[in-house]
């Protein structure tokens, strides 16, 4: 399986703050984009795969709407998680 225990400890320890918090708009965000990646990844593959195609766009607006929680919450924590994911902007 593509996402472990170690992968999602190591997500969470980067991106959750103090303690690598797993409840922190940060750590969904990051953990939401690496699971984004991998199924963009296997929709390069599979065109077909109609499930899979609307699991990525459920996830990605539920990133969506952490992002602009954020953004409204605060906006440095919002621009440095923008930055550090590479996600645009």
């Amino acid at each position: 399986m593509y996402l472990t225990k170690e992968v999602k400890e190591d997500i969470f320890k980067k991106h959750g703050g103090v303690e690598s918090n797993t409840g922190s708009a940060e750590g969904q965000i990051a953990l939401f984009t690496h699971r984004i990646n991998h199924l963009t990844e296997h929709l390069k593959r599979n065109r077909k795969d109609y499930n899979t195609e609307r699991s990525l766009v459920k996830l990605v607006g539920k990133r969506r709407s952490l992002l602009d929680y954020l953004k409204h919450k605060d906006i440095e924590r919002y621009r440095a998680i923008i930055k550090e994911l590479g996600l645009r902007k």
